[in-house]
């Protein structure tokens, strides 16, 4: 299958990323994950698994993307405060730590090996978001690591403090 050049970009980053971050984040106190809060009032824990959520989430839109009529209609988790339902329901903050960053790492890796496989002539096919915005698996894909950086962003604001 022919790969996408700009996708193995995006694939590369996401690898060092988690790299980087896994080895962070397993040495954070429990204080730290657990108390600190930002100014969506999220922890560490529900950042962390707010970003499991992205990766799960995108994961399923690139396969949908290949099969689905286009442009496909996927419920969006990120707009209208679904997020935020999201990481309520799974109870993050309770998560186990190591699973919830076991969880993390294996949920990117994974996105980055769909990523390399992307079929090339599907990049184009698009979905609507919630906010009735048209999104390419293009777009959606290389956007994902300014998503990550986010959020590891916020992450690094709280361990500072």
């Amino acid at each position: 299958m022919k790969h996408i050049e700009e996708f193995e970009e995006v694939a590369r980053e996401i690898e060092l990323l988690t790299q980087k971050w896994e080895l962070m984040l397993r040495e954070l106190p429990e204080e730290v994950i657990t108390q600190r809060r930002n100014r969506q009032n999220r922890t560490i824990k529900q950042i962390l698994g707010h970003m499991v959520d992205s990766a799960s989430n995108n994961t399923h839109r690139i396969v949908h993307f290949h099969y689905q009529p286009n442009p496909m209609v996927f419920p969006d988790y990120a707009n209208l405060g679904n997020n935020d339902r999201w990481i309520a329901i799974q109870n993050y903050q309770e998560e186990n730590w190591e699973n919830l960053v076991q969880l993390w790492k294996y949920a990117n890796i994974h996105l980055v090996h769909l990523i390399r496989n992307v079929n090339p002539d599907k990049s184009d096919n698009e979905w609507a978001t919630a906010l009735n915005e048209m999104v390419s698996m293009k777009e959606m894909i290389t956007d994902y690591p300014r998503h990550f950086k986010l959020h590891v962003g916020e992450m690094e604001e709280l361990i500072n403090q």
